[in-house]
């Protein structure tokens, strides 16, 4: 007795005593009940713990269980116990239930009931009702539950809500006992108070025929088990796996505590299809999947279905410790950084290196100004040193205080006084057009011409350059190669189509999303302040209902007022006088007048053959063999090959289709190398 209360004592976390002498017989002839015959607990925990699962209101359950076992008390739930105590959630059969082959099918929603369970349902039907309390008058106070089964085309998995209990409470007769599952449990009425009817399940039950539609009555066969060896080694195997998980899940969950530590409470009666009956009632599978259980009638299968179910418990048991694990960890991270952070700022606020936010940046904006000062106009540096103090003054939390945070971010990040150095050798500036051009010699000379008076001027500013010509002439690279000849940085933006002359002068800082113009991002971009701006498709320029860009251009380009360029953002002029101006344009008769007036025109007429040849050769073929990943050997065009294309294909002034149909052929070419052709 004592070795089989150590070996049940090692396998369930929980209080031991020793079993009644009747039980303790029970368990020297199974292994299974030598293990569970020392388990020990509270009375009615099986029943208390599982409320929550069959009914979905149990306010009224604990009186309606304490009045069950208080009749259980007085021996009309069981008769019998070995040890003369109350009856718990598992109970002896009363031998004249094999009299009730005739009771009143009771509808249960949710789950079934299985054998020596409790299980408190509500009874919406009146007449249904006062049957139940008219048989528990006449001492018949029996019943069968059945379970419900789902409308069609439904998933047992989701919870549908009181609709569909209502449309079962409306059933009656035939229509009810569709619905019904053909397998149920007879259940004796422990107590009914109000709607609420507390049953205890005793055996299970098979209905044949009905007998009374309203309230409904059946006729029933008592089931039994299919006799099975009790000394089989599957057998054994099956329960005692079941009885290892139900231990693996009282370590991870806490909710079926209270059911294994007093479900012992009459192990005398406790044997293998009980032991299966047990798992699958205080599982949390679905309703089919118990139903399935109670309706198996071989004890095999029966644990074999229970041990599916338990396992899977298991796996949600543990799913749930290690989510609970996982916020815990979390929470505790965030909790511990909090006051780490709260530790670091009161040491700081100690040492006196404590800042707050408007502080901090107060001091990044003033180290911005800080190398700019002596090279900053006073009229700027001033405005910068009003808007700092009215940072100060403002809340961090203000729409105003934004706007004067974004105000000083670029009122400090421009490039003021910031001048690259200029090279205005001739030379170096020929040389560089020479590589990154061919022919052109009299825009070439144009443009040398223009760097030699910039460098008897010590200036390049005063003239508005505008390279016009087709399309692919290469006028966008002539700018970026006299930018590159000059030693200035380069930016490039179109204004084709243009037709917001905020895009050009900016928005009003008063406007949700306002932004500087064009201009001024250029700077900040470039982070100098004589930089060569290439404005494309001047000739493009469009006109909207927020203003004319042409006009506003004039502002921009025209050396005369480009001194004192004042965005709408900034709203502090800006010295332009330094910026170098390019334009390029297809057709100089679509530039305003006034534009047109203010520019200086270099032309770009076209390429003859013997320039295209050039081009080709020098430069088109060489970048996209490169572009291509195609070595010289591999690829030879002839200049035959060449000759054809630009007469045949390529007959217009620029060289942008010239450039197409050599990719053609490289394109052409990698494709033959990978596939092995030559």
């Amino acid at each position: 007795m004592l070795r089989a209360a150590a070996a049940a004592s090692a396998i369930f976390p929980a209080r031991f005593a020793a079993a009644p002498a009747v039980a303790a017989a029970a368990e020297l002839r199974s292994p299974l009940l030598r293990v569970l015959g020392t388990l020990r607990g509270g009375r009615s925990s099986v029943l208390l713990g599982r409320r929550a699962r069959f009914c979905s209101n149990s306010s009224d359950t604990e009186a309606a269980a304490a009045e069950a076992e208080a009749k259980a008390e007085d021996g009309t739930v069981a008769e019998g116990e070995a040890d003369g105590k109350a009856s718990s959630a598992i109970v002896p059969t009363n031998p004249q239930i094999e009299d009730c082959l005739s009771v009143v099918a009771l509808p249960l929603p949710h789950r079934p009931l299985f054998p020596g369970f409790y299980m408190p349902i509500y009874v919406k039907d009146q007449k249904l009702l006062q049957a139940l309390i008219e048989n528990r008058k006449r001492s018949a106070s029996y019943a069968g539950a059945f379970l419900v089964k789902d409308e069609e085309g439904t998933d047992p998995n989701i919870v549908t809500g009181s609709d569909s209990e209502k449309s079962i409470d409306d059933l009656k007769g035939e229509d009810l006992l569709k619905r019904l599952h053909e397998v149920g449990t007879l259940a004796q009425i422990t107590s009914i108070q109000g709607d609420q009817v507390v049953l205890l399940g005793h055996r299970r039950l098979r209905i044949t025929e009905m007998v009374e539609e309203d309230p409904l009555t059946v006729k029933v066969d008592h089931l039994k088990e299919k006799p099975y060896n009790k000394d089989d080694d599957v057998i054994k195997a099956t329960s005692f796996e079941v009885i290892s998980t139900l231990r693996e899940v009282l370590r991870t969950s806490s909710l079926w505590k209270d059911h294994v530590q007093t479900y012992t409470q009459h192990i005398g009666d406790f044997n293998y299809p009980r032991l299966a009956d047990f798992g699958a009632a205080i599982s949390g599978a679905n309703k089919l999947l118990c139903q399935e259980v109670l309706e198996e009638l071989d004890v095999y299968k029966r644990l074999k279905l229970t041990l599916e179910l338990v396992k899977k418990e298991m796996e949600i048991s543990k799913l749930q410790q290690s989510i609970a694990k996982a916020i815990e960890e979390k929470i505790s991270g965030d909790q511990r950084r909090y006051l780490l952070n709260e530790q670091l700022k009161a040491i700081k606020k100690e040492l006196g290196l404590e800042t707050d936010d408007k502080t901090a940046l107060s001091a990044k904006f003033r180290e911005r100004i800080e190398s700019k000062k002596d090279k900053c106009p006073p009229h700027v540096l001033q405005v910068i040193e009003e808007e700092l103090t009215k940072l100060q003054l403002l809340e961090a939390s203000s729409s105003e205080f934004n706007v004067t945070r974004n105000y000083l971010d670029w009122l400090t990040v421009l490039p003021w006084g910031n001048y690259s150095d200029e090279n205005f050798d001739v030379h170096h500036a020929q040389k560089i057009l020479d590589e990154d051009h061919y022919g052109l010699s009299d825009v070439k000379e144009r443009i040398l011409e223009f760097i030699a008076v910039g460098k008897l001027r010590g200036t390049s500013q005063g003239k508005i350059i505008c390279l016009s010509g087709p399309p692919g002439v290469g006028k966008t690279s002539i700018g970026r190669s006299i930018a590159r000849a000059l030693n200035r940085q380069f930016y490039r933006f179109s204004v084709g189509g243009l037709a917001d002359v905020a895009e050009i002068k900016g928005h009003r800082r008063t406007y949700v999303g306002a932004m500087p113009g064009k201009m001024v991002q250029c700077l900040k971009s470039v982070g100098t302040a004589n930089p060569l701006v290439l404005i494309d498709e001047i000739d493009k320029l469009g006109r909207g209902h927020s203003g004319d860009p042409a006009s506003a251009l004039l502002e921009l380009l025209d050396p005369e007022q480009n001194v004192n360029f004042l965005d709408h953002y900034l709203d502090v002029p800006i010295d332009l006088s330094k910026v170098l101006f390019v334009c390029t344009a297809n057709v100089i008769e679509m530039i305003p007048n006034p534009l047109l007036d203010r520019m200086e025109i270099i032309a770009i007429a076209g390429y003859i053959t013997d320039e295209k040849m050039h081009i080709a050769r020098d430069y088109l073929e060489k970048n996209t063999r490169e572009a291509c990943g195609i070595k010289p050997e591999q690829v030879e065009v002839t200049d035959a090959a060449l000759l054809a294309l630009i007469e045949n294909y390529c007959r217009e002034a620029g060289v942008r289709n010239l450039q197409k149909q050599i990719e053609k052929i490289y394109h052409s070419s990698a494709a033959c190398s990978s596939r092995g052709i030559k």
